[in-house]
């Protein structure tokens, strides 16, 4: 199944917490884990939050400011934040293709600017102000039930068959022959449903696969497998590992 990674911490910076938390087993076919980002304490300098594509979607609430909030994602390369020298940030990761988009749409990157869409997002956020994570994470729960409810996120029968059987994907033929879909198809579905189109999907899932230990998984040879890792990330695998924590 896809495990995702979603950030590199870095190792040299003890003082933030990183903690995931997976959902109760009748949402793990839309949430893959709920994720508490904060300082302990200020930090002596500005902390750049290394983003990794996942294709997930992500549901932010900005602790520090109840009405900055919002769903975002990434592109299919990493991107480096500056959250600055505090900051804490609770987070839904949606699995790929999960979200409905047409009904709200998902903005890319950092999100800085107050929500001013029709979700109960503000609400939410103010919330989960002053709990604990076993709290927060039954509040994100009822949250996602309801978002449920109200067709603003369901289950991806597409993307939900290419995790089942990414040990047979090597291609974006592999990948169209696995969901019973002609290419034609498969672009139209993959793009429709989470953004990416089936070859920058690949690069995602394989990217994926080499930061769970898989390193050269539907990669050519490992020259290929390097300098796609790079291109992705900014770094080579070797330097990732040495920097940065998944």
């Amino acid at each position: 199944m896809y495990d995702p990674k979603g950030n590199g911490k870095e190792k040299t910076v003890e003082a933030v917490q990183f903690v995931e938390a997976e959902p109760p087993a009748h949402l793990r076919g839309i949430v893959h884990r709920y994720v508490y980002l904060r300082t302990q304490g200020m930090l002596a300098e500005e902390y750049r939050f290394h983003a990794l594509p996942d294709a997930c979607a992500y549901i932010v609430f900005d602790q520090s400011d109840p009405t900055i909030t919002g769903v975002s994602k990434l592109s299919a390369a990493s991107e480096e934040f500056n959250l600055g020298r505090t900051f804490h940030f609770v987070n839904i990761r949606l699995l790929p293709g999960v979200w409905q988009d047409s009904k709200e749409p998902i903005s890319y990157g950092q999100l800085n600017t107050p929500y001013t869409g029709d979700l109960p997002l503000v609400d939410v956020n103010r919330a989960l102000a002053g709990r604990d994570f076993g709290d927060m994470s039954d509040i994100l729960s009822s949250f996602v039930e309801r978002l449920l409810q109200d067709g603003m996120v369901a289950p991806n029968p597409v993307t939900a068959q290419i995790f089942q059987h990414l040990d047979e994907i090597h291609t974006v033929a592999d990948m169209a022959e696995i969901v019973g879909l002609s290419a034609r198809q498969l672009q139209r579905t993959l793009k429709r449903t989470t953004g990416f189109a089936p070859h920058d999907f690949l690069k995602v899932l394989r990217l994926q696969m080499a930061l769970n230990g898989n390193d050269t998984w539907s990669y050519a040879d490992q020259s290929h497998f390097i300098h796609s890792f790079r291109r992705a990330t900014g770094y080579t695998p070797g330097k990732y590992a040495r920097k940065f924590d998944v």
